[in-house]
């Protein structure tokens, strides 16, 4: 059985190896055919090994003391918040955090545009991840018309320059755009309007976006033309099957950032203190109902 085992877990190992290899490889690769179905059981035998490979990389980024910030942008459905929490489900909070702000504050709009973004960006030994970013500039509020076309064009001239001192600054930044097609998003985006576990993620913004697909790609295009930088790069990754984006960009993730497995001592469990007489008190504790 531990025979068995050894050799599942090499196995897995090694699968991570090669999409690592790959995501190393051209950035041009043509995605997979959906015709060849990747079933949930082999989904979810890879997705456990990179998990694996994601706790590696959280203890190296602690003990190496490295800062790390990862940009998530795309249309609405695009499957931004399920990657992300593919990426974060296995590792802790405290390393990997998660930053969603939501609409400024009058006094955040008064400011400096990226200031309400800098107190979020990673210390030593974090990696922060951004769930939309000061990419809402040159998206949504040009689309949507809530800044002036002469704001979002400044900024797309500021803001590689503010990336490059984030860069300098030792900050180790990856930015993502998810593509998924018109079809695709109508799909999942009427598949959230009678699901009581999904209901939420469709606002009345999200349908007005919705109906200015063509607004969003000629400001997608202007984003990606003005910020895909040497320093910052853009990486646009296939978004029309949900499990296959999830394993590429993580494996595409772990390619990015040199690591190494970090050596660990082995835990042992310390022997628990004897009860020297303590017995466990009868109250009548308020219990939670056993329905299951």
């Amino acid at each position: 059985m531990a025979k068995q085992t050894r050799t599942k877990d090499k196995a897995d190992a090694n699968r991570v190896t090669r999409a690592a290899g790959s995501a190393r490889g051209t950035d041009a690769e043509a995605a997979p055919s959906d015709q060849h179905k990747l079933s949930r059981k082999d989904y979810e035998r890879t997705l456990e090994a990179l998990h694996v490979e994601l706790v590696n990389l959280q203890l190296w980024v602690q003990a190496k003391g490295l800062k790390v910030c990862i940009v998530f942008e795309g249309r609405d459905g695009a499957g931004k918040g399920g990657t992300i929490k593919a990426i974060t489900e296995r590792v802790s909070p405290r390393v990997f955090r998660v930053v969603a702000l939501p609409a400024p504050t009058e006094r955040e709009q008064s400011q400096m545009y990226i200031q309400r973004y800098m107190p979020h960006l990673p210390a030593a030994g974090e990696i922060v991840i951004f769930d939309r970013s000061w990419y809402n500039r040159a998206g949504v509020e040009r689309v949507m018309g809530f800044t002036p076309l002469e704001q979002v064009e400044r900024f797309l001239q500021i803001a590689p320059l503010v990336e490059k001192l984030m860069v300098n600054s030792g900050i180790m930044l990856l930015k993502y755009w998810l593509d998924v097609s018109a079809e695709e998003q109508t799909r999942r985006l009427k598949a959230r309007i009678d699901d009581g576990r999904k209901v939420w993620k469709l606002s009345p913004m999200d349908l007005l976006s919705y109906s200015r697909w063509y607004d969003y790609s000629r400001a997608r295009d202007a984003m990606l033309a003005a910020t895909d930088t040497q320093w910052a790069p853009w990486y646009v990754a296939n978004a029309e099957n949900k499990r296959r984006l999830r394993l590429n960009v993580i494996t595409h993730l772990l390619a990015q950032i040199p690591y190494e497995k970090p050596s660990r001592e082995k835990v042992e469990l310390p022997k628990r203190q004897k009860a020297k007489g303590y017995t466990e008190p009868k109250v009548a504790y308020r219990r939670v109902p056993e329905k299951y």
